[in-house]
């Protein structure tokens, strides 16, 4: 009996270590969706800022422009007046970023009697691009939150952004190389 025993054992740990061995991937047949471009930003982009530049408390509709000649994004409100910029070698990372929100509609409803219980479950999908900044001229840093209306808006966005800040991709973000980001600081 204890032999048997034994032996199942040693079956098992076998097995266990065979299970742990490193895998050898073929990357001339797996491709990464995720890493095909998206279609080019447009040069102006109606957005909601959400928060993050300091002065800026709150929220507001307006527009991101790509201003290449100054090398920044600008923010302007619905006045087309220019609120803030952030420039492009300010930008350490930038990510697109999904957010499930219940509206406020579906807040109220659940509160009705009997009928609102599954009006609660209701989610929407909330779309941002997001930016981690760091300004060598201000030395003010910062994440900053701009909410855009679909995902492939959002996508093409960060793309171009990160082409022009000069930032690489890592996994599903873009960041600035730690030798580029200390020439930029101060």
């Amino acid at each position: 009996m204890r032999i048997m025993g034994f032996l199942i054992l040693s079956i098992g740990i076998a097995g266990a270590v065979q299970a742990q061995r490193p895998r050898a991937v073929d990357t001339s047949t797996a491709s990464d969706a995720s890493k095909a471009a998206p279609r080019p930003a447009p040069p102006s982009v109606k957005a909601k800022y959400e928060g993050g530049i300091f002065g800026y408390n709150k929220t507001m509709e307006g527009t991101l422009n790509f201003d290449d000649t100054n090398q920044r994004l600008l923010f302007r409100n619905e006045d087309q007046k220019e609120l803030f910029f952030i420039p492009y070698n300010a930008v350490n990372s930038a990510f697109a970023d999904t957010q499930k929100r219940r509206p406020g509609a579906a807040t109220v409803a659940q509160n009705i009697p009997y009928f609102g219980f599954p009006l609660g479950f209701i989610k929407t999908k909330v779309r941002y691009v997001t930016l981690q900044y760091s300004d060598p001229d201000t030395r003010v840093a910062g994440v900053a939150s701009f909410r855009l209306d679909n995902k492939d808006l959002v996508d093409s966005v960060v793309y171009a952004l990160a082409n022009r800040a000069g930032l690489i991709p890592r996994g599903e973000i873009y960041v600035r190389k730690a030798d580029e980001a200390k020439k930029t600081t101060p």
